[in-house]
């Protein structure tokens, strides 16, 4: 286990690999264990890091700093203090919402980022998670019988009170098109969308929306996958993430080649 202390809280990490930083945020439902198997899958050519954002996983629960703009100034300070900047950034549902706005504040920093299962608007957010988020004992039934996942159900236990209801809160005034819009007009930023056709958790039809308007912001969606393509379609995703940071300057590129599809049936 490592840490980091950040504003007097101490911050859980994890890094391995060798080669080209990239950084992995987790969601709501889980820590950066989830992400384990899709960073082994890479290490090969790059180093990375994943870290549980404050009030999940093993980070300090001790007050409640659960906002994005929270979440941004721990991100900036933790790529900072272990000097990966124009690091790519990989993240899922809160994380990608944390992501986006931090591509956008801080576009010198980071060209690439991954925004899987991103809620374009509140709407798209499944509500069962404030359910979740109130420590009933039914409410984490009905979920635990959703996630499948062993990485996902044993982290997402460890919760801090208010951290998803907090966060939702503050995600739901992200404006998510506008920052589209912006990192549209800067040339060397790129943004993916991923998301699971069958995602219960992040309603994936809006995201389809803005395809094929600009060369750098591409969304692609992963026909079998529900809220965890990282784990749902592993084979698949992480030749899509593989070739994401590989590519540059045109997404348009970035295909689920039929070849995949034949190894990942």
């Amino acid at each position: 286990m490592s840490a980091v202390v950040i504003d007097g809280g101490l911050v859980h990490y994890e890094a391995f690999g060798r080669g080209r930083p990239v950084l992995f945020l987790h969601g709501w439902l889980g820590s950066w264990r989830y992400w384990m198997s899709t960073m082994e899958a890479v290490s090969d050519k790059h180093r990375t890091y994943a870290l549980d954002l404050w009030g999940f996983g093993d980070s300090d629960k001790s007050k409640p700093r659960y906002t994005v703009p929270d979440y941004i100034d721990l991100v900036h300070e933790f790529v900072t203090g272990m000097g990966i900047n124009n690091a790519p950034i990989i993240g899922h549902a809160l994380g990608a919402s944390v992501a986006l706005e931090y591509a956008v504040h801080h576009s010198d920093n980071v060209k690439k980022v991954m925004a899987v299962s991103l809620p374009m608007n509140p709407d798209c957010i499944n509500r069962k998670l404030m359910d979740f988020a109130s420590n009933s004992v039914l409410a984490k039934m009905m979920w635990w019988r959703q996630i499948t996942h062993k990485e996902v159900q044993k982290e997402a236990e460890k919760v801090g009170e208010g951290a998803i209801s907090l966060s939702i809160q503050s995600v739901a005034k992200v404006d998510v098109k506008s920052h589209i819009q912006s990192l549209s007009q800067l040339e060397s930023s790129m943004l993916l969308a991923v998301y699971g056709e069958k995602d219960d958790v992040i309603d994936p039809a809006p995201t389809r929306d803005f395809n094929g308007t600009w060369p750098n912001i591409r969304q692609i969606g992963l026909s079998d996958s529900k809220h965890f393509p990282m784990l749902d379609e592993a084979s698949k995703f992480h030749r899509l993430l593989k070739d994401f940071l590989d590519v540059e300057n045109d997404l348009s590129v970035l295909e689920l080649k039929e070849e995949w599809r034949r190894r990942t049936r």
